[in-house]
């Protein structure tokens, strides 16, 4: 890339909160919020200008770089090497996690209220500088907001089912990381405030995250003590390639030493997502609604009560996008003390708590999605206008292939299914980007020829739809981009089914003549 397109992709750089998906579907990074705490006015709620100045940068245009995860090497030499010398090789090169936090709800001095904080954190990060060092209390901070959204208002519980639900903080210099969290009991008698585990990584694989927690509760349950020695020995091993596994001994009293087996789904791109969930809050055509909504960038709310149904359903409806990447405002569980980013004007996804709902509903011009078991309605508040987004055939065609859900034998087979037949939507409106995107006349850069592009497409309703999908964020990252690589084969999943494609018809084609 020449320095000119450096200085240009670099000039688009935004600490916001934005999806990432790279052209060869490797990670997926989802960003929630960035590492700095908004202050708060004499009432105890944080004002909302100074809250939507200092943590919602995203609020203005701007573009990120893609980051790719190295392909993980190839298989080398004979077949009759030894498994811990092929279970090193076939490893993605990264590690499990940064650092493990237990955050602890401890009781205020007016003692009615509770306020999260960080009780212990492995392991200890030490020998940094003293802007990392605050950068880093910023960051543990929010982690606290996550952990506990619901604010400062709890009732010491004697059962309570735990939960896993994740999100992504964006730091101020652009880099992100995923929070896995997981909400429990702890051990005592009587009535007590819940627990959260937080795992911070930079790797997305929520499936995989949510097995190491069980076997983090499976400790707890015997000693905190015990959970530290298992950490330490998942912290030492390093992260399995897709489909691969990687196997952690841990020693538990009177059961001796157990060997954990945790295996990556051969799918990496869909690992950090479960369509199930989505599904099963919503039907098919919500699902299709939801989706023309976000298609077009609209601003969307989530309300339900689980966090992890929050969570695992906006990562799902923003995975529909792909190959594009949601470029806005995107909060999988929104803290209450941030409950203003409802009011912001631009796109955004967010995830919102039900008890909130009367904060949120006051809002016009965009979509409230209830995904309540106990929901009178879906769509709380919708533009009206969704149902005409998509084009028809297309619509029906996705309808149709959604159906082929239903003979899905496991979760990767199902989300598999789901994921294909959106990526054939975007296949069948815009595969044909390629063939206009040109060299410019001084040959130094490559354009996109906008309008020819979509006047070749031949259904009217198609060419309509297309039309608007062109003028979002979404596509415009994703073509400056495409305008940006190097000419040769285009490469990614995307791509593949493009050419299939292709293929496909120019076989039907043929036939007709």
């Amino acid at each position: 890339m020449s320095e000119t397109a450096k200085r240009r992709r670099a000039g688009r750089r935004s600490t916001d909160f934005r999806s990432r998906w790279s052209e060869q579907p490797k990670s997926n990074l989802i960003s929630d919020v960035a590492g700095t705490i908004p202050s708060e006015d004499g009432s105890g709620r944080p004002k909302a200008l100074k809250r939507l100045s200092a943590m919602w940068s995203s609020f203005r245009k701007g573009k990120r770089d893609r980051v790719k995860e190295q392909d993980p090497p190839e298989p080398l030499g004979p077949t009759g090497e030894d498994k811990s010398t092929r279970q090193r090789r076939f490893v993605s090169g990264q590690y499990f996690f940064e650092y493990l936090v237990v955050v602890s709800l401890k009781k205020n001095k007016d003692g009615n209220s509770y306020e999260p904080q960080i009780t212990y954190q492995f392991p200890k990060r030490d020998g940094m500088a003293k802007f990392q060092k605050e950068e880093e209390e910023r960051t543990l901070k929010a982690i606290t907001l996550f952990c506990f959204p619901e604010g400062i208002k709890w009732a010491p519980l004697t059962e309570y089912h735990s939960e896993t639900f994740s999100f992504v903080l964006t730091e101020i210099d652009g880099s992100r990381r995923n929070g896995y969290c997981r909400r429990l009991l702890p051990g005592g008698k009587g009535a007590r405030p819940p627990e959260a585990y937080c795992i911070i990584s930079s790797l997305a694989c929520f499936g995989l995250f949510s097995e190491i927690f069980d076997e983090v509760e499976k400790r707890r349950q015997i000693s905190m003590a015990m959970i530290y020695p298992f950490m330490q020995k998942l912290r030492e091993a390093p992260f399995p390639a897709p489909g691969n596994t990687v196997e952690i001994k841990s020693f538990i009293p009177e059961s001796g030493t157990e060997i954990i087996r945790l295996t990556r789904p051969l799918d990496s791109w869909l690992e950090h997502v479960n369509f199930e969930v989505l599904f099963s809050c919503l039907t098919d055509d919500e699902v299709l609604l939801v989706f023309a909504a976000a298609v077009l960038e609209r601003r969307i709310i989530f309300i339900a009560d689980e966090l992890g149904t929050l969570s695992q359903v906006i990562h799902a409806v923003a995975a529909l996008l792909y190959p594009f990447t949601w470029q806005h405002t995107f909060i999988s569980i929104v803290p209450e003390i941030l409950i203003d980013v409802v009011m912001a004007p631009t796109p955004y996804l967010l995830g919102v708590q039900k008890h909130l709902l009367d904060l949120v509903t006051d809002q016009s011009d965009l979509l409230i999605v209830d995904l309540s078991e106990n929901k009178k309605e879906t769509f709380i508040v919708s533009i009206g206008d969704e149902h005409s987004i998509l084009p028809p055939k297309l619509l029906s065609e996705i309808r149709e292939a959604l159906g082929q859900r239903k003979k899905a034998s496991s979760t990767e087979d199902l989300n598999r299914v789901v994921s294909e037949a959106f990526l054939l939507f975007f296949v069948k409106t815009v595969g044909h980007y390629m063939s206009y995107v040109k060299c410019s006349h001084t040959g130094e850069q490559r354009v996109f020829e906008k309008r020819s592009f979509y006047k070749a497409i031949e259904s009217k309703t198609t060419r309509h739809f297309v039309k608007k999908f062109i003028q979002t964020q979404m596509f415009d990252l994703f073509i400056q981009e495409v305008e940006q690589q190097q000419t040769g084969p285009q490469q990614g999943i995307f791509h593949k089914k493009i050419v299939e494609y292709q293929e496909k018809k120019k076989k039907e084609k043929s036939k007709k003549h």
